[in-house]
């Protein structure tokens, strides 16, 4: 079976963000698949507080790639600075949250502390690579200027 690059839907509004729809929608499938398999395994290993690790780490480290990527396609009709400005803004705001959400963990003992360092891990790095390969395999349409631009 071969595999067909996403295509742009070339009436749409802001074409340039076909490449954002489609790191996202693979990066959410692929944070699902990591779930489902990080759920299961530390399930086997741990129990049930393998399955909580496993969830909370999926959803904290899913959570903070995939905003990312929201943030930069809602912001895609704005100004550069106004983009640069906000995902810097949102950047902090997302580390402040984490830093908060493992803080208030670490009181807990309900869930696998191992679980959720590894599948934290494990979502960065697949969600990323994911939403890297949904953006590089999407063709976008791109027009020339009608004439040079001479200065």
């Amino acid at each position: 079976m071969s595999e067909t690059p996403a295509t742009t839907d070339l009436s749409d509004p802001n074409p340039q963000n076909a490449g954002l729809r489609t790191a996202l929608r693979l990066g959410g499938l692929a944070l699902a698949v990591l779930g489902v398999v990080s759920v299961v395994g530390w399930g086997f290993v741990d129990g049930v507080p393998g399955l909580w690790g496993a969830v909370l780490g999926a959803a904290v480290g899913g959570a903070f790639v995939l905003t990312t990527a929201v943030v930069v396609m809602a912001t895609a009709g704005s100004a550069p600075q106004t983009t640069a400005a906000i995902l810097l803004g949102t950047w902090l705001l997302k580390l402040v949250v984490a830093i908060g959400v493992v803080v208030v963990l670490s009181r807990f003992d309900f869930y696998s502390r191992n679980a959720f360092a590894v599948t934290i891990i494990a979502a960065l790095v697949v969600v990323l690579a994911a939403e890297t390969w949904g953006v590089i395999k999407t063709k976008t349409p791109y027009v020339e200027p009608a004439e040079p631009l001479d200065p």
